[in-house]
């Protein structure tokens, strides 16, 4: 039985701008996110890194958040994308929500949810050997702007 997870804008646009993004499917086989992530990837995107890869990835789904007053109340301190992301992993009862924002990461596990961030998905990679250095991976991810903590 394949696992849900549910992911974030940040994690899909910094793997794709290190060209990366194949280590999601590789690891997890599909990925859900909600409309939210969707519209920041692919619509505001447009012609940035993740635009054309999310919206041409199949193994990638569109779902639609039920709970809209939960995502308003969480929208009073979190981007949309991530507000949809949290109440879309509670919704499907998700295995594993990928956040790299530290404030989303800590309202996501105050739900009592699972939370892996863009780094622990390149070491998971790296451990499967899916990517030949854990490293490397993370220098490129330096190297396009991306901002992560090693704690």
């Amino acid at each position: 039985m394949s696992k849900i997870v549910i992911a974030d804008s940040s994690c899909l646009i910094g793997l794709c701008k290190i060209n990366r993004l194949f280590i999601l499917e590789k690891i997890f086989d599909n990925i859900l996110i909600p409309e939210a992530v969707y519209h920041e990837v692919v619509v505001k995107g447009k012609g940035r890194p993740g635009a054309e890869e999310v919206k041409s990835s199949d193994w990638i789904e569109r779902r639609k958040v039920n709970n809209n007053l939960a995502v308003k109340a969480l929208r009073m301190s979190l981007g949309p994308g991530e507000s949809e992301a949290i109440i879309l992993a509670d919704e499907c009862r998700a295995d594993f929500l990928i956040l790299d924002d530290l404030k989303a990461r800590q309202t996501a596990e105050e739900l009592g949810l699972s939370v892996v961030g863009t780094v622990a998905v390149l070491k998971k990679a790296w451990k499967k050997k899916i990517i030949q250095s854990f490293e490397a991976a993370l220098t490129d991810l330096d190297n396009a702007g991306f901002r992560f903590s090693l704690q």
